[in-house]
């Protein structure tokens, strides 16, 4: 009885990864759920900080999911008439990426863009933390400790964006859908 006991012991914990490696990757529902949302435009504002201070204080933000295949989705981000910046998360073998392409008005790449990092494996299919990786650490030293969350309302009718530096909340903005995505 003990042997036998043992062997199902034994055959059950070996079957355990073989369930986990059947769960879905929640990076992978991630950009399915964003993928859903092509077409989609999103306006707000920032919500944090609320000193008034900051760079885009006062200013209507918009972003809007478009460009979207199946490595990639580009999100144009608008800061009141600013169009300079692109969020695009990439799927990669280990995950995701997040990066923001920041361009002059001619196109030309600003001297400080395709900066941000890889998506944690904590994340889940609404919400995505990215991590600073070492080419942004070199370019921004100061944000090497950055943490970007891209987060979507489980209705697709909110978008978040926030960024953490140094464990602290440093900018958050708050965006609600004015029009559906395509279908």
């Amino acid at each position: 009885m003990i042997l036998r006991t043992t062997a199902i012991v034994l055959a059950s914990a070996l079957a355990l990864p073989c369930r986990a490696a059947d769960t879905p990757d929640p990076r992978d529902a991630f950009f399915a759920n964003l993928g859903k949302l092509c077409g989609a435009v999103y306006e707000g504002a920032s919500v944090a900080p609320d000193d008034g201070g900051a760079a885009f204080a006062g200013k209507k933000l918009v972003a809007t999911v478009s460009a979207c295949n199946a490595s990639d989705i580009r999100i144009p981000f608008a800061v009141g008439e600013d169009t300079s910046r692109t969020w695009i998360v990439t799927r990669t073998p280990s995950g995701l990426t997040l990066q923001h392409d920041h361009r002059h008005a001619d196109g030309t790449p600003d001297a400080q863009t395709m900066y941000g990092g890889a998506a944690a494996s904590n994340g889940s299919a609404i919400a995505q933390a990215f991590h600073a990786d070492a080419y942004t650490a070199r370019l921004i030293p100061a944000a090497a400790t950055n943490v970007w969350t891209l987060s979507v309302s489980p209705d697709g009718l909110k978008l978040s964006y926030a960024l953490e530096r140094d464990g602290k909340p440093r900018f958050r903005a708050e965006l609600v859908q004015t029009r559906v995505p395509n279908r």
